[in-house]
């Protein structure tokens, strides 16, 4: 009778000795998710809640640890990109993506296999190139870019 009673407090204080310890780690990936973020530990903390429920429900280590692996990845998989793409936003505006379908002017002649050429488009000067050889004066239309290089057609 005291065996048993000494067994079951001794898995009663294992599983709440696990579960404090996946809830440790938890509250340190956590923190180190807000001191340096970078959505990695945050996935870490997720994974040792669900690992500190599965033991505090007594269940096994090896039970444990594969919860702790199996939420990793899923939310991993399933989070990560979403929440970069929320968080980062839409990156460095491009210079060059107004300028196309506005029209400039051929300051420098436009040579499609060297690729030189140079235009003004908006009171501003820019590297240009063609499909067609165009010639300095010459009305163009931006219709693309590469870079900081234009890509232009006759108007």
């Amino acid at each position: 009778m005291i065996w048993t009673i000494l067994g079951s407090l001794f898995s009663s204080w294992a599983a709440e000795v696990g579960a404090l310890t996946w809830l440790g780690l938890a509250l340190v990936a956590a923190v180190l998710e807000v001191s340096v973020p970078h959505f990695g530990c945050a996935f870490i903390s997720a994974g040792a809640v669900f690992a500190a429920i599965a033991a505090y429900l007594g269940l096994s280590v090896p039970v444990q640890f594969a919860t702790f692996v199996v939420v990793l990845t899923v939310s991993i998989v399933a989070l990560r990109a979403k929440l970069l793409d929320r968080v980062a936003g839409p990156g460095l505006p491009s210079r060059t993506d107004p300028l196309i379908g506005r029209h400039g002017q051929v300051t420098h002649d436009i040579d499609p296999i060297l690729g030189t050429g140079r235009v003004v488009v908006g009171g501003e000067d820019w590297a240009a190139r063609s499909s067609e050889a165009i010639a300095a004066g010459t009305r163009v239309r931006v219709v693309g870019a590469d870079g900081i290089v234009l890509e232009v057609t006759r108007a």
